[in-house]
């Protein structure tokens, strides 16, 4: 049976959500029962992309990349995938319907860290920013709203400026792993090398924009999603935070961390202010 086959697909991307990043499963129980199971195929799907093109070092990645988009159209078009985590996925797509060209952008922005190192212009680097994280955040928008369009229409730009944010969140913080294990550069005008209180402060006041545009689309989100939503806001603004009183040499060689007990500090006080109607 197939209802079978799906469960233990679902297991398989909640699985993967749970051993690849602790902060967003948690982020993700803060969400509705009836939408949980979907956020974890989203989430399955594009960190297995992620983790070809960031992790699997001796191996051929293009190949490994070329298999999987082919898998990826395959599962999309039959409905169906031995891949339990792109069988999740499509079950997500096809229920949501997540257009399209929401996921080709996706793997647009992912081949482009198998070749690409450098982004010189504004433009490259907003392109990317989409594809990765903009688009990402249209996807799970899609499952929050459940099928409402005027809802999703209306709530599309905060949904983007929050993807953005995050993105630029975990660029800043992985400053020193990205140009020495990986060689890349995201910020465009900015020679890691020399980074300076000058630059960092430009792309933190960046960061900031991108938050502050978005908060308006977190409050007005179906209530199946505000809470998990504004916790990893609250989560990452807390890491802009320390980021932003960080020196910059010190970013350059060092990963900052929200502790455990800050999480749970942060996680009270968004409990009370939901409890509140304050958000």
């Amino acid at each position: 049976m197939k209802s079978l086959f799906d469960t233990v697909s679902f297991e398989c991307s909640k699985n993967v959500t749970r051993a690849y990043s602790t902060s967003f499963s948690s982020a993700v129980k803060m969400l509705a029962p009836t939408i949980r199971q979907d956020i974890y195929n989203i989430y399955g799907f594009v960190r297995f992309a992620d983790e070809i093109v960031d992790s699997f070092h001796d191996y051929n990645k293009e190949e490994l990349f070329d298999l999987f988009e082919k898998d990826l159209a395959a599962a999309l078009e039959n409905k169906i995938s031995l891949n339990p985590i792109l069988n999740s996925f499509q079950h997500t797509v096809h229920k949501f319907q997540i257009p399209e060209d929401l996921i080709s952008a996706f793997m647009k922005s992912m081949k482009m860290d198998l070749v690409k190192t450098k982004y010189h212009t504004d433009a490259e680097y907003k392109e990317y920013i989409y594809g990765s994280a903009d688009v990402v955040g249209l996807m799970c928008l899609k499952v929050f709203v459940g099928g409402d369009d005027k809802k999703y229409q209306d709530l599309k730009e905060p949904a983007m400026r929050l993807g953005s944010a995050f993105q630029k969140v975990n660029f800043l913080r992985d400053l020193k792993a990205d140009y020495e294990d990986l060689s890349r550069t995201y910020f465009p005008n900015t020679d890691l090398r020399k980074l300076d209180e000058a630059s960092k402060n430009q792309i933190i006041a960046e960061i900031e924009a991108d938050f502050e545009a978005s908060y308006q689309g977190i409050i007005n989100l179906p209530i199946e999603a505000k809470f998990g939503v504004y916790t990893a806001y609250i989560y990452y603004k807390k890491l802009l935070s320390k980021l932003k009183k960080t020196p910059s040499a010190e970013i350059k060689n060092t990963r900052i961390r929200v502790s455990d007990y800050q999480k749970m500090q942060l996680f009270a006080k968004c409990y009370f202010n939901y409890k509140l109607n304050a958000i």
